[in-house]
């Protein structure tokens, strides 16, 4: 008995060291492997290959721009639960499942309808500068 307590003991130890080797195994490779001096040039961030000019400060976004991103989110959320909604639809009997899905879709569809009542989805006149 105390032979195959040990030996499980020894199992938990070896499964604990390879966890935690692999936990710290990308840390220590990428010590290893980065490299030891830093240009100028590798702390810029990259803009599509061209030289930077400008400050990044000096920039700045409508708010619509981000109105959009979180629209996008909403349709991403959407979409993630569409997917095991479309999976499990074959569970659930005819009728039933048809009112269900939609009044899933019609809560989902409020997400566009919202902004859009709100008036998210048109852009404002820009000022022309003379």
């Amino acid at each position: 008995m105390a032979e195959s307590q040990l030996l499980d003991l020894i199992y938990v130890f070896v499964f604990l060291m390879v966890g935690v080797c692999t936990a710290l195994g990308p840390f220590v490779l990428s010590n290893l492997v980065n490299p030891r001096s830093v240009l100028k040039t590798t702390l810029d961030p990259y803009e599509c290959g061209m030289d930077i000019f400008g400050d990044a400060r000096d920039i700045r976004f409508h708010v619509s721009y981000y109105l959009y991103a979180l629209i996008f989110v909403a349709f991403a959320v959407d979409i993630l639960f569409l997917f095991p909604v479309a999976a499990a639809y074959h569970l659930v009997s005819g009728a039933h499942g048809i009112i269900v899905l939609f009044i899933f879709v019609f809560v989902l569809s409020l997400t566009v309808v919202y902004p859009w009542a709100k008036g998210v989805f048109t852009w404002p006149k820009r000022k022309k500068i003379s």
